[in-house]
């Protein structure tokens, strides 16, 4: 599976989150560590990924100048890249999301790689639809025809996103994103599917991080994608062996923690089946999924 972060609050520069820290996204695009849930009795047990490198494709999205987004994506390693890293030392934003990619068995292009960005919203996701290819047809027709022309790339995050603004995100992202988990999990029913959808997306309109964690119900032990969040002046280990402090209204939302050695007072883990909004200085809202999956 993919790693992913997601920062909101005091514009800082993207490489404070994105490079520096010691288990940084960068670190995890080629050595993802948690790769099984904390608190389970065995190691080999309820595995988060199969896959600890994160080499098929990256990308970034950010709030840049009066509100518009802004979008870097490329299909090679992360790890491997100067422009990536040059970039995040350049730019500073109050509001970014970044990604990198493990699709085993699907394809590799830049359409294909997180985040996605359509007009004041962006997108990631870590997880997948399974059977996607057998409930591509009509997920993709359920999105709004306005919107269809927009759908660039072939994988299952982008329909998500589409169907998510189909309906209603922008006005009310928990109905938004509950109608889009139903719909999913309508067309697993249907299609009588039992391996799980499991998912952690983030949506952020700039302002605000909208953030779902995910897995079937009916599946037994089989866990939600793993994800944290931390909030305030975090404190972060750097490479260098320095530490780094975050605003005091930053907001952080991970796929797994920054730091090689990490603390459960600093970094909380995000409730599995719940939706959290996050914004700047503001403990986050957690709302449970009541989706209907009648």
């Amino acid at each position: 599976m993919c790693r992913w972060l997601a920062y909101l609050g005091s514009a800082i520069p993207l490489e404070d989150v994105l490079v520096k820290p010691n288990h940084s996204l960068i670190d995890q695009s080629l050595r993802a560590r948690q790769l099984f849930l904390p608190n389970s009795s065995l190691a080999s047990e309820f595995l988060d990924s199969a896959f600890p490198t994160n080499g098929d494709g990256f990308g970034m999205a950010w709030a840049g100048r009066e509100g518009t987004l802004g979008q870097y994506r490329q299909i090679g390693p992360a790890w491997d890249n100067q422009n990536l890293q040059h970039l995040a030392a350049q730019l500073e934003s109050g509001c970014f999301l970044a990604h990198v990619r493990a699709a085993p068995g699907g394809t590799v292009s830049e359409q294909n790689c997180h985040p996605f960005v359509h007009n004041d919203w962006m997108f990631q996701h870590n997880g997948d639809v399974p059977a996607f290819s057998d409930l591509k047809r009509e997920l993709t027709f359920d999105v709004n025809p306005e919107l269809y022309p927009s759908i660039l790339g072939n994988g299952d995050t982008e329909v998500c996103f589409y169907l998510a603004l189909t309906y209603g995100l922008a006005k009310n992202p928990v109905e938004g994103m509950t109608r889009m988990v139903e719909r999913v999990e309508r067309a697993r029913a249907e299609h009588k599917i039992t391996d799980p959808f499991r998912a952690t997306m983030c949506a952020s309109d700039g302002t605000r991080l909208i953030v779902l964690r995910w897995v079937s119900p009916d599946v037994e032990d089989i866990s939600a994608p793993t994800l944290y969040h931390a909030a305030g002046p975090t404190m972060l280990h750097t490479v260098d062996g320095d530490t780094d402090t975050l605003p005091k209204d930053a907001q952080l939302v991970v796929s797994e923690p920054l730091e090689l050695h990490w603390s459960k007072h600093v970094w909380h883990e995000v409730p599995a089946g719940s939706i959290g909004i996050f914004r700047p200085g503001q403990s986050p809202e957690f709302t449970p999924v009541h989706a209907n999956l009648a």
